[in-house]
């Protein structure tokens, strides 16, 4: 596959900036580089138009990165920004590293890692927002030719000791995320991203190309912060997961295994299995008989996915826009968290058509370049990974039963009883806060307030005296869904203002809306507190739980929606406490 494939067209994005952004979401960003970074400010401001987001961008006078960061009264700290992007040039490196003697190289990675590390620490104690810090392009100056992968002192072994270090240092810091310009510029090679001519006649330091590259590369880091998360993968069987047509060829003869014409889709299926374990759901939508589109699955040898791994399996003569309107309705997500690919440029058409939210990749013409095609555009951008991921197939096939068993139950109230589900509550604490940023970072639907607090956010919430943080872990006789709902109470003088209340889609209308107020009640009653205050700050997104106070028994009082402890009686709930 051709690097033209994978091509973002800066000039493309540059009009963008002409267009108007007043009804986008608003995200501010502080782009500090020690470079000229107008056309990286450029680049990103019209991605993320793209995106249907407005990227405000502050963006300081030249090369003033650590004037910024270390004084406290800068202009950085007064535009309080959703996101920091600090830029070094692998360029500028390099004119360092020759600046310093034989015995100071062999330190260099460790010394700019140090220096790293304050500059992230001096924004960390003041901003509690992502840190995004970009690596650096591999340079290799060849004074030591081949050598210089042997030799500590060159600067190829430093600069890549020094990626490898700002991988390590963002292991350990929950706010730090890694640019990756190295992995880019190597995908696209040297000649693509870097520009000699530019640099030296105005601090360009990449293409124009290379930077609108980069200013993707960001905006995916940025999308799962704000909620833009992928979790679905939906795949077309015949000549996407194997080559051939299982009906007409037959078991047989269909391509698959890692040999020959079969490799291609080989790979498909390994990207497909690691996704999946990761904690991406999969799903199947194909035009076929069920038990002839099965069979691979079940007896094929050399097959990578079983059927274990799927969570949804439809096949049938449907259309396939309405087979996954199908499979939304099972795992009750957003079009929007979906991803289809399918070889066919009819189908993947008609889906687009149909179903505009769905993400629908343009597959190369040849199969052997699906694999690494999927691999670069990067459609699972993910902010957090926590154990609960690698379990959700589980989950959503445990969710599958349940839809199943509520189509064969007389009633609602039946079906609710019989799913006899029992919550455990708990304050947000070390423990848990991954899980409970992560639940804040993907809620979208059941979200009132849509107020995301990173995990950094969370360890001064849960220490502090003025909230009352908690999370809802739920069970049923179908197994354990994990934790699903987080709300955070603000104390204010007799009231307990509902400052966060985010919950999964997955167990919506069966009852934990009227268990958590229940609690949140008796939690008020114990602490002596008069009034429950809550309220909803609509988005696109959380319609749905527009008429969620007024349902609860709330009354609409100065913009807020308002519950008197005294005048209040339990809510109706089939779900138990522990």
């Amino acid at each position: 596959m051709s690097n033209k494939e994978n091509h973002i067209d800066f000039l493309k994005l540059k009009k963008n900036l002409k267009k108007d952004f007043t009804k986008l979401k608003l995200v501010k960003i502080a782009l500090l580089g020690d470079f000229s970074t107008q056309i990286l400010h450029q680049a990103l401001k019209g991605y993320g138009f793209e995106l249907n987001l407005d990227f405000s961008i502050y963006e300081p006078g030249f090369n003033q990165i650590e004037q910024e960061i270390l004084s406290e009264n800068s202009g950085l700290y007064q535009f309080k920004p959703d996101f920091v992007i600090i830029s070094y040039s692998a360029q500028k490196l390099y004119s360092g590293f020759c600046k310093v003697d034989q015995d100071a190289r062999h330190n260099f990675a460790d010394n700019h890692l140090e220096f790293a590390q304050s500059l992230i620490e001096a924004i960390a104690g003041r901003l509690s927002c992502p840190i995004i810090y970009s690596n650096f392009v591999e340079i290799n100056d060849y004074v030591f030719g081949n050598y210089g992968n042997k030799q500590q002192s060159s600067f190829l072994y430093q600069i890549r000791k020094l990626n490898f270090k700002l991988m390590e240092l963002a292991v350990g810091c929950n706010q730090l995320f890694i640019n990756d310009v190295s992995s880019i510029s190597n995908r696209f090679g040297q000649d693509y991203s870097l520009n000699a001519r530019l640099f030296l006649s105005s601090e360009l330091v990449f293409s124009f190309e290379f930077f609108a590259q980069i200013a993707k590369n960001i905006t995916d880091i940025i999308s799962p912060h704000i909620g833009f998360v992928r979790k679905c993968l939906i795949l077309d069987l015949d000549n996407t997961l194997w080559g051939g047509e299982i009906g007409d060829d037959g078991l047989n003869k269909i391509q698959i295994g890692d040999i020959a014409s079969g490799k291609a889709f080989h790979h498909v299926q390994l990207w497909a299995k690691e996704l999946k374990e990761r904690g991406v759901i999969l799903a199947i939508c194909s035009k076929n008989t069920e038990s002839v589109a099965k069979e691979p699955f079940l007896s094929h040898p050399d097959m990578v996915l079983k059927l274990e791994d799927i969570t949804v399996f439809i096949a049938n003569w449907n259309s396939k826009a309405e087979n996954i309107k199908l499979i939304q309705s099972i795992l009750n997500i957003g079009f929007d968290s979906m991803v289809f690919i399918d070889d066919n440029p009819y189908e993947r058409g008609l889906v687009k058509f149909a179903l505009p939210e769905v993400c629908v990749p343009e597959l190369p013409a040849d199969p052997a370049d699906y694999a690494d095609y999927l691999k670069s555009i990067n459609l699972f951008e993910i902010a957090s990974y926590s154990k609960e991921d690698s379990e959700r197939t589980s989950l959503y096939q445990d969710e599958t039963k349940r839809v199943l068993q509520k189509l064969e139950s007389k009633s609602e109230t039946e079906y609710l009883i019989n799913l006899n589900m029992v919550c455990t509550v708990n304050q947000v604490d070390s423990f848990n806060i991954p899980r409970v940023a992560q639940l804040l970072q993907r809620a979208n639907q059941f979200n009132l307030r849509t107020i995301r607090y990173s995990e950094e956010e969370l360890v001064k919430i849960s220490n502090s005296g003025e909230y009352i943080p908690l999370c809802f872990l739920l069970k049923d006789s179908f197994g354990d869904y994990g934790l699903i709902a987080s709300v955070i109470l603000r104390k204010i003088h007799d009231s307990l203002f509902i400052d966060t209340w985010a919950m999964s889609c997955r167990i919506l209308k069966r009852g934990m809306e009227e268990f958590i107020v229940n609690h949140i009640v008796s939690i008020a009653k114990v602490m002596g507190y008069h009034k429950i205050i809550g309220e909803f700050i609509p988005t696109a997104k959380n319609g749905i739980v527009k008429e969620l106070y007024p349902g609860l028994k709330f009354k609409h009082e100065n913009g807020k929606w308002v519950l008197n402890i005294k005048d209040n009686t339990p809510l109706t709930t089939f779900v138990q406490t522990t």
